[in-house]
């Protein structure tokens, strides 16, 4: 037998999948590890628990599960996006990394527009956000000097792991787009961004596709984890292009609708033609020259996660989501916003709050269940509202995560879009996505879209009902005036929050 790893490298744990030649998992472990938040809106790790946790994760595939070193043929990465890890002359940690949801730089994000404008959106076709990671260089560049002064290298998390790993320095395309120092459509680091805010070109890592070979596992880490030195390294992708690779959405006709804490509606794109003007995030693909459209809910799952443990605290999820199923379409003529925690598209404000509207005395529990099921939809179909906009057409919406655990909530999303909903037989997303990469990359498949036929398997189908697409959409038609209705009286509302 061989296998490939696909180790997904999050937030708050590392999980390492070892997959057969026919898409099967055959043994999966994991390891925990901090966050750390040493100031109200910081976020850190020690890139060090990256790589301890990875290996401990392997050496428990070897151990436990009797997966030989020698049988693990390749190995590929889905990575936490745009962490920095500052490397010094030696390839040393320089500080700890600062993580994607850390929201210090909200200066550094100002200070780059200022600066460049809309020619820093054509160049890298997004927003500067305050995740991003450029606006992290430049908040290191200002605040800590001494470190700065120190840095010839920064990495992206699951980059920096792969070098350890390897001793091989590099930085694949799907992450590198969410630096935001890429150009994107051209593949190359900016040399006009760097030029401007004063960074060494030669700090930005040589790129690699995703499929690309990165080196064989080194001597010093083989005796560390117990790997073989004839495994083969692969570039991996960012966890959203990777989770995209794991889902199947590998052709311009389908949509992925993710619902995790955060949601995620993500698009492929055949080339860089079309241009959002950083409305959404546009990001290079894990598949050589083809690009990711991808816009965020900040509050999906979240908001119905607040609903349940405000409301129903002691009950079960899935009786406590299906009791929908007694309110109607529509939910009585109730509209929820999800903007519980702020918003990213297409509202990008951090200080918009959520609301209900329209609550009637009639109204029951199940009509505020409903109401915040389609909320969260609703504000999906708002981002391919811009799609649309931009003549993007599709007819598939491949929904993972918590909305792909309800059969009512499919239909719902089926509804709301106008549009076929498949879930998927066998959910692992970007682990999966990154095991993938490496049966690509070692030759098992010509091609991503080859293996996806043998590694993703599509479950039930859900059809809109006309009637039900008729009433949604006059229902999305209202909920889309709330926030300009509402924005500035939540944001009085928010001042009070933190006055008192």
């Amino acid at each position: 037998m061989s296998y490939v790893l696909g180790v997904d490298l999050g937030t708050s744990a590392v999980k390492v999948s070892a997959v057969d030649h026919d898409g099967n998992i055959v043994a999966q472990q994991s390891f925990d590890y901090e966050l750390s938040n040493p100031k109200p809106g910081y976020s850190e790790q020690n890139p060090e628990d990256w790589v301890s946790g990875t290996t401990v994760a392997i050496v428990r595939l070897i151990l436990n599960d009797g997966i030989k070193p020698e049988e693990i043929e390749g190995i590929s990465y889905s990575g936490q996006m745009h962490g920095l890890v500052l490397l010094d002359e030696n390839n040393q940690v320089l500080r700890p990394a600062i993580l994607w949801n850390d929201t210090r730089t909200s200066k550094q994000r100002k200070e780059i527009l200022d600066t460049m404008g809309e020619e820093y959106i054509d160049i890298t076709r997004n927003q500067p956000l305050e995740g991003f990671t450029l606006p992290k260089i430049l908040w290191v560049k200002e605040n800590e000097p001494n470190i700065f002064a120190k840095a010839k290298t920064f990495l992206l998390p699951k980059d920096y792991l792969r070098y350890r790993m390897t001793g091989k320095i590099n930085m694949e395309y799907s992450d590198a787009a969410g630096t935001v120092l890429l150009d994107v459509a051209n593949k190359q680091w900016s040399k006009e961004i760097c030029d401007k805010f004063d960074i060494p070109v030669s700090m930005c890592p040589p790129l690699i596709e995703s499929i690309g070979f990165a080196g064989n596992i080194s001597e010093s880490y083989s005796l560390f984890s117990g790997m073989s030195t004839d495994t083969k390294v692969f570039g991996g992708a960012a966890d959203n292009a990777a989770g995209a690779v794991g889902a199947g959405i590998l052709a311009p006709n389908m949509v992925m609708a993710s619902i995790g804490t955060s949601g995620v509606v993500l698009k492929y794109d055949d080339n860089s033609d079309v241009d959002y003007k950083g409305r959404l995030h546009f990001f290079n693909h894990a598949i050589p020259d083809k690009f990711y459209t991808m816009g965020v809910t900040l509050a999906a799952g979240y908001s119905l996660s607040w609903l349940k443990k405000t409301f129903g605290p002691n009950e079960d999820f899935t009786s406590f989501v299906s009791s929908a199923g007694e309110s109607t379409v529509g939910a009585n003529g109730l509209i929820f916003t999800p903007y519980i925690v702020g918003e990213r598209t297409p509202h990008a404000d951090a200080d918009i709050r959520g609301s209900f509207i329209g609550v009637d005395g009639t109204d029951k529990r199940s009509d505020f269940v409903r109401a915040v099921l389609e909320g969260i939809i609703y504000s999906f179909a708002d981002i391919m509202d811009i799609f649309e906009e931009k003549g993007q057409e599709f007819d598939t919406v491949v929904s993972i995560g918590g909305g792909a655990k309800s059969p009512l909530w499919l239909q719902i999303q089926a509804d709301i879009f106008n549009r076929k909903v498949v879930s998927l037989k066998n959910e692992q997303g970007p682990g999966m996505g990154a095991a993938m990469l490496a049966a690509v990359g070692l030759g098992w498949f010509d091609s991503v879209q080859d293996c996806a036929k043998q590694f993703v398997s599509f479950g039930n189908e859900y059809e809109p009902n006309p009637d039900n697409v008729e009433k949604y959409k006059e229902m999305h038609r209202i909920y889309k005036q709330v926030y300009g209705a509402t924005a500035d009286v939540s944001h009085q509302l928010l001042d009070y929050r933190r006055k008192y």
